[in-house]
């Protein structure tokens, strides 16, 4: 049996805490890693306390709102910003940590990914994002897919489109 590398051992509990989501459009799971350790994990959907899609049904899927538009409508965090608010809550710094996800960032979080010193993102399934990508890019933050792993995801609605 081979061992699994550090990445591919990340990438594999992204996938288990994404089946938190409360998300009927997209299950997505981030952790922020440094040194090799868990610093803190995130899924997206409803603020704490609230009620969730899930429960309320998409607002976004009502109006008929391509994904990567309009992210106010949608009563979800995403992923990213969940872990970005876990450390937060723990007084954990994310200063030059990694940040494991199961889709590449949109806008919003990149710009936040990036003022949080993120230094690197991984992720399994692209999200058509050029501006993402260029921001990344501008901040010197690796953004690094990892092959074959889309397929290991959970499933969601709307993978492809982003």
């Amino acid at each position: 049996m081979e061992r699994l590398s550090w990445s591919e051992y990340f990438q594999s509990i992204t996938s288990l805490v994404a089946e938190r989501s409360t998300c009927l459009r997209r299950r997505v799971g981030a952790l922020a890693v440094k040194d090799r350790r868990i610093l803190a994990t995130g899924y997206n959907g409803a603020p704490r306390g609230m009620r969730d899609c899930l429960e309320l049904g998409c607002l976004r899927e009502e109006l008929g709102v391509p994904s990567g538009q309009r992210h106010e409508l949608c009563r979800g965090l995403h992923a990213e910003q969940n872990v970005i608010i876990q450390a937060a809550i723990h007084g954990i710094s994310l200063d030059g940590a990694e940040l494991y996800c199961t889709h590449q960032p949109c806008l919003i979080c990149a710009k936040m990914l990036i003022n949080c010193g993120i230094r690197s993102v991984r992720f399994a399934s692209a999200y058509p994002d050029p501006l993402s990508e260029a921001l990344f890019l501008e901040a010197g933050v690796e953004l690094l897919p990892l092959p074959g792993k889309s397929e290991d995801l959970p499933p969601d609605t709307d993978r492809a489109a982003g």
